[in-house]
This record gives structure tokens, sequence and C-alpha cells, in this order.
């Protein structure tokens, strides 16, 4: 019988492997997805409503339509698989977590009821791992390293390249463990292979983020809303 891994891979054309299929976790797994879900999303709503000003809210729906797109554009990986942009870290990057979290919870669903990328079942866990997940871990490695590398471009887009790579690592982690959880596939076997594969879809979700937000900086360098001019610090001497 082909294991839950090679299934996995080849349920999808784009194949990455993250889009939980129906019946490849427990109803309890599925079911515990949905609750943290719907509780976090509260959450981010809540956050979202208090903090959000008027400038993002065009951008957030920009922001969705392009991490939309970006997901239908396919690049190979190895073993005749291909992966997508996830797009959580650099919306994160833009918006803040929880804004984000809004955005990818929009972006994975809408994927799911129309294109069946993952089961409606296991939305609960594919917005979880794909949306809520890439957006705090991207969001979290990012703001460690920017005051670090403020005003060194190079350096900080390449942390940014990093901050999406470790955020899609982290989301095939936490795929692994739940169909460990479910008995779909022992740990030891799907772990090395969610994380091998997604090692090298990481590396073109970090080029792309890096370009995209590269693209922002030189652009529209207001739209970063972490990004402060130099009079605004303190200095000394």
């Amino acid at each position: 019988m082909m294991s839950i891994t090679q299934a996995a891979i080849q349920v999808t054309s784009d194949g990455p492997g993250m889009h939980i299929p129906d019946g490849f976790v427990s109803a309890p797994v599925a079911a515990a997805g949905w609750v943290a879900m719907v509780g976090i999303l509260a959450v981010a709503v809540r956050v979202t409503n208090r903090e959000l000003n008027e400038k993002a809210v065009p951008l957030m729906g920009v922001m969705a339509a392009f991490i939309f797109a970006a997901q239908m554009m396919n690049f190979p990986v190895a073993g005749g698989t291909s992966g997508h942009m996830l797009g959580g870290a650099l919306a994160a990057i833009l918006l803040g977590p929880w804004a984000a979290m809004i955005v990818m919870t929009a972006v994975v669903g809408f994927k799911s009821v129309l294109f069946q990328d993952g089961g409606i079942a296991a939305l609960g866990l594919n917005v979880l791992n794909m949306g809520m997940l890439t957006a705090l871990v991207g969001y979290a490695s990012y703001r460690t390293a920017e005051p670090l590398l403020r005003g060194n471009r190079t350096a900080l887009l390449a942390s940014v390249s990093v901050a999406a790579w470790i955020s899609v690592e982290v989301a095939a982690v936490s795929t692994s463990l739940q169909l460990a959880v479910s008995g779909s596939s022992p740990l030891d076997v799907v772990l090395p292979a969610m994380v091998g594969v997604h090692a090298l879809i990481g590396v073109g979700e970090g080029l792309i983020t890096a370009a995209a937000l590269g693209f922002i900086m030189t652009t529209r360098a207001d739209l970063l809303p972490q990004r402060r001019p130099a009079s605004s610090s303190t200095g000394r001497g």
C-alpha cells in the first residue's frame, strides 16, 4: 500500500504534501484543528479591528489576491514533485501577524472550497499549518532580526528569506505531527519526508518573499509598518 507521505504528495497537482485531504487525519485531530482555527481567528479579528488603520484595509485585499495568485504558480522540487509559495511570512511582515492570519485563512479556505486543495474536514489544520503558523513564525523570526539589521538592506532581505524558510519548515513539522498522531504514518517516516521536501520548497518561499519585500521597499516603503525613519530613533552623540 502507498504510504501516507507518498499519497499526500500525489493527491494534488501542486504536490507539496502540506494540503491535508479528508481522511488523512483522525476525526478528533481534525476537530481539534477546527477549534484551534476558530479560536485563533476570533482573536485575530478582534485584535485587527482594534489596531487596523484605514491604509491597511485595502492592503489586506491586495495581499490576499497576490498570495492567492502566487500559490497558483508551482516550481519543481526533488523527486518530480512541485511546490508553491505559502505567503504567511510576507503577509505578516507587511500587515502584522493577526491581520495576516485573516488573509491566510481566506486564501487557504477559498482554495479548499474552489480547488479542493485540502479537505473541508481538515480545513482547520490546513489553515493552522499554512496560514497561522507561517504568519506567526515568519513574523517572529523577522522581528527578531530586524532591529539588529536596520539600515542594511541586503542583510535585512536575507533575514526575511530565512524567516520565510523557517515558517515553511515549522508548518511541515506541524503537519507531520498531526498525521502521526492520527496514526496515518509513523513519525519517523513522515517527518523526514515532509521536512526534506519542504526544505527545498522553503528556499523558493524565501526567495519569493525577499524579492517581493525588496520591491515594496523600493517602490512603497510606507507600506512597511516596522520601518521607522532614522530621525524617530533616539541616538546618542
